[in-house]
């Protein structure tokens, strides 16, 4: 379908899933497509993110999504214990120690490593000022590109773009877009997922869209890439339900609309 790299999640919503260091390696290697892995601090202590960081660079996972992660107390496992020795811009000046060839406690560890860190952004966050100053951490700590939370509606980017002070980021940026599947799906992400928040007008197209909500679902995402193409350096697509297929159909506008793949 076209796809440059596929984003692989670490236990998110605090669930137990299979590794994603052993996901994204497989993929890679079976599939031969990039990945970005999800790395969380949640369950590693600072000794362990440095070696599992360093397993994967020996496994050539490199794209790093530097994340805190989410508490245990939101999955199936509250009493599990969340380690958090450091949040995620503790985690992206590790990585960028690392890619000078030291841990984080300037030993040197040989030859740099070559990670390419991302960083996670919420834009509707309801305090965007203090978003925008972890942001401006983030990035001066050592973030190579920015991936957002998904947005609904253009306009929650340009807001934010407000606030941060910049018409356009000092790095790359993705925008996530989650394509709906109904209106009790979309429901469920407004209300019950952190940090995901849909736009009023969002929410009353899926309530509009009745049993056509799969249909109108992709088509409030395809309009969605058309929107960013001034404001994104690229997009990255959440299917839900692991039903792929809906994100090969989102992205089939991309070659009925060439401009929109650049």
């Amino acid at each position: 379908a076209g796809v440059d790299a596929i984003n692989v999640a670490d236990s998110p919503m605090a669930r137990v899933r299979m590794s994603a260091m052993t996901l994204c390696y497989l993929i890679q290697h079976e599939v031969d497509v990039e990945t970005i892995i999800h790395f969380t601090t949640r369950d590693r202590s600072l000794m362990g993110l440095q070696s599992e960081l360093l397993g994967a660079h020996a496994a050539d996972v490199r794209n790093i999504l530097a994340l805190t992660g989410d508490p245990p107390n939101l999955g199936d496992y509250p009493e599990s214990t969340a380690v958090y020795d450091v949040d995620s811009i503790g985690l992206i000046r590790i990585i960028s120690r690392l890619n000078q060839g030291e841990d984080s406690f300037g030993a040197s560890i040989g030859r740099g490593a070559s990670f390419t860190i991302a960083c996670a952004i919420d834009p509707t966050r309801q305090d965007l000022e203090e978003e925008a100053r972890r942001l401006h951490d983030k990035i001066e700590s050592g973030a190579d590109f920015v991936m957002t939370q998904p947005i609904f509606d253009v306009s929650v980017w340009t807001r934010f773009l407000k606030i941060y002070g910049e018409k356009k980021l000092p790095v790359p940026v993705m925008i996530g877009v989650l394509p709906l599947q109904s209106s009790r799906h979309a429901e469920f992400l407004h209300n019950e997922v952190p940090g995901i928040t849909l736009t009023d007008k969002a929410r009353d197209r899926m309530r509009r869209a009745g049993s056509n909500g799969r249909q109108e679902g992709v088509q409030m995402a395809q309009e969605l890439l058309r929107e960013l193409v001034p404001f994104a350096d690229g997009t990255y697509l959440m299917p839900s339900f692991g039903r792929y297929e809906v994100a090969a159909e989102v992205i089939s506008v991309l070659d009925e609309e060439p401009a929109l793949s650049r």
